[in-house]
Formats: C-alpha cells, sequence, structure tokens
C-alpha cells in the first residue's frame, strides 16, 4: 500500500477516494475515525490518509489527483441585468445578486 492523497479537511479526502475509485483503483483509507484524538497528538496526524491498495496503481492514482487538483473552471459569465461580468464559482450575481 502507498500513501496518495491526506489533507485536513476529509470531504476533500473523500472526494479524491470517489475520483480514483471511479478508475477501479481499491483504496483504504486510514485515520477515518481519529479526529476525536486532536489535542491528545498532533492535529495533522489526525487528517484522513488515502492510500492505494496496490502498488502498482500509485502512478495512475497520483496523476488522477493532479488532473484533479489542478482543473480550474475559468469560465465567466455577464449579468443581464448589471452587465457585470462573474467568476464561474458564482451562482448569482455578486453586484446585483440576480441569477444568470
Amino acid at each position: 500500500m502507498k500513501l496518495v492523497y491526506t489533507h485536513e479537511n476529509r470531504f476533500l479526502v473523500f472526494n479524491i477516494q470517489n475520483i480514483i475509485e471511479s478508475h477501479r483503483i481499491d483504496t483504504f483509507l486510514k485515520n477515518e475515525f481519529i479526529a476525536g484524538a486532536a489535542g491528545d497528538i498532533a492535529p495533522h496526524e489526525t487528517w484522513p490518509e488515502l492510500w492505494v491498495k496496490n502498488d502498482n496503481d500509485y502512478d495512475r492514482a497520483m496523476l488522477l489527483i493532479k488532473d484533479t487538483l489542478e482543473q480550474k473552471n475559468d469560465k465567466t459569465w455577464l449579468c443581464r441585468h448589471c452587465h457585470e461580468t462573474n467568476n464561474s464559482s458564482f451562482d448569482f450575481c455578486w453586484n446585483c445578486q440576480s441569477e444568470p
């Protein structure tokens, strides 16, 4: 087994796990339930860890993680009401709060 990803945000780790497993790579999650020990041990030691079970899948898993983390959705949209340019992450106009 090899460690491929760890992060303090367990939802990010679970998301990466889902992406890797959707490509038929078996994974194992460590520290899934250790968050309660924070304070008794160093906080970073309570982060969930995602491991691939088969060492031969390591490079492919790392490439999937890299591709996932580097994805950028740079599309912007123009508000129909105030004509303000909005980042794709906005569900409504930051200026006038109108929906796209």
